[in-house]
């Protein structure tokens, strides 16, 4: 599974519990070591997102080390006070901590959208809003925020992979 990425996306609404069905292929990715167990944080941009265990293992391992820098306090307070660790049951049913809920201004329907490491769970207005000023070109220029982003495919990563090779498999690239 090294090569698996979240995508695509999906509409849900809340049950009465605040519970959401979490799409079945979404779920399949979240499966490490054969348990189905993930953390549900504070996202980007007014969202929540779902972490895999092994990613919020590393993210904590991460910010360990920088836990007494005084410009990271608020942050570490707001994002390990919201964590939640989570499973699905049987239906494939998570329930959305209230506090999450309230954070996120989530109603009762909530877009779910795999954004490749993690899940991303928007309310749906915010969602549609966002999609609709992207596409019309209104929230930045599309053209450039997409050629920027494509840009990234360049950085270090032809580098790292022609400097790895051996002087013949460089001349076959250089010559492709």
């Amino acid at each position: 599974m090294n090569n698996f990425f979240f995508n695509g996306s999906t509409h849900s609404k809340l049950d009465d519990k605040n519970r959401f069905v979490l799409p079945q292929q979404m779920r399949y990715g979240l499966v490490e070591n054969g348990e189905l167990e993930f953390t549900i944080a504070l996202g980007l941009g007014g969202s929540l997102a779902i972490y895999k265990r092994s990613d919020i293992d590393r993210i904590v391992k991460k910010f360990q080390a920088k836990q007494h820098v005084a410009k990271y306090q608020k942050f570490f307070t707001l994002f390990f006070s919201t964590l939640h660790h989570c499973t699905c049951d049987k239906l494939g049913r998570v329930v959305l901590p209230p506090v999450l809920k309230k954070a996120a201004k989530i109603q009762s329907e909530i877009v779910i959208a795999g954004v490749l490491n993690k899940i991303e769970i928007w309310p749906k207005e915010k969602y549609e809003l966002d999609l609709e000023s992207f596409l019309a070109g209104e929230d930045g220029n599309l053209a450039q925020m997409t050629e920027d982003a494509f840009a990234l495919l360049d950085e270090g990563g032809d580098d790292e992979t022609f400097v790895s090779m051996t002087s013949q498999e460089q001349e076959e690239y250089e010559n492709v």
